[in-house]
């Protein structure tokens, strides 16, 4: 079913992303955290892959198992940069073939080291791009796209930037998902002004739990996310006193905090960046238990 659908009848929703493993060694322990998380009644799961499309055959095959093996709606990211027509067909074909009904349609990564993604771009330039190609071709798909509430790194302008994602809804795709924020008024700002310009479509707010200072400096410096001086202090006392586990407890606090005070005031649902950790993930599903209407006990 196409999660565009989906949403317009489920409010308020949970949603959760994965990464395929590095190895397929790895599989058992990321199904085991799936199994887990099951319970939270996700509306829709999303499976990413890796700088030019290096995990595509991992993640076809995951989404397709968590369609048949755990009955998840389940949404393959799909990345037009390095691509040709011939490989966007194979890999639409074959995710049809697999009853996946949805695609998250990015642009993507440059390679490891290399700063301009658009020299490896040919035929498609950018997501909607790609979007206008799977519309015209794969009219049957339910096509998400992301946003960027503080801009994308390489826009020139944040008015440019929601150009951009007026393109690739206006092309075909049914909602946007965004990129990680670490304060709410960010995100209705930009709903806000997103409204302005005629953009009516779902925009779900994207949430990652910080479990590392190292791996949230890392996020900030690739995606231009500002973290609020109060978050990053808490985090920092937290590692000075309780080390690893305290960074955590905070950063898992702040995401649930988000979580609640974006459904209180009235987001279609929270797409929950998981990184495969199933106990974040159910302790954030607990506390947003009482606004989805589902029981609160995921234990």
């Amino acid at each position: 079913m196409r999660i565009g659908d989906l949403i317009s009848t489920t409010r308020p929703f949970l949603s959760l992303e994965f990464f395929p493993p590095r190895e397929r060694s790895g599989w058992p322990a990321f199904f085991n955290a799936v199994e887990s998380v099951r319970i939270t009644r996700p509306l829709f799961v999303s499976v990413t892959y890796g700088a030019m499309g290096s995990t595509r055959e991992d993640t076809l095959d995951l989404v397709t198992i968590l369609r048949r093996r755990f009955a998840l709606e389940a949404m393959a990211h799909l990345t037009c940069i390095g691509a040709t027509a011939g490989s966007l067909r194979s890999f639409l074909d074959a995710m049809v073939a697999s009853g996946i009904d949805n695609v998250l349609a990015l642009r993507g990564d440059p390679p490891s080291g290399e700063r301009d993604a658009r020299a490896f771009c040919d035929e498609y330039r950018c997501a909607a791009d790609l979007v206008s190609f799977i519309s015209r071709h794969y009219p049957r798909l339910g096509i998400g796209v992301a946003a960027y509430p503080e801009g994308h790194p390489e826009s020139a302008s944040p008015d440019e930037d929601l150009s951009f994602l007026k393109a690739k809804l206006d092309r075909g795709a049914d909602f946007a998902i965004t990129q990680l924020f670490f304060d709410n008024a960010r995100y209705w700002r930009f709903v806000e002004r997103a409204r302005r310009i005629g953009i009516d479509k779902p925009i779900i707010p994207g949430i990652l739990p910080v479990f590392s200072i190292g791996s949230v400096e890392k996020i900030v410096s690739l995606s231009h996310t500002r973290i609020p001086d109060e978050l990053m202090a808490a985090l920092v006392e937290a590692e000075r006193h309780g080390g690893q586990k305290a960074v955590r407890d905070v950063g898992v606090r702040h995401a649930l905090a988000q979580a609640q005070g974006l459904l209180k005031d009235g987001a279609p649902g929270v797409h929950l960046y998981t990184l495969n950790k199933a106990d974040a993930c159910l302790e954030i599903a607990r506390g947003v238990a009482s606004f989805r209407g589902v029981a609160a006990d995921t234990r």
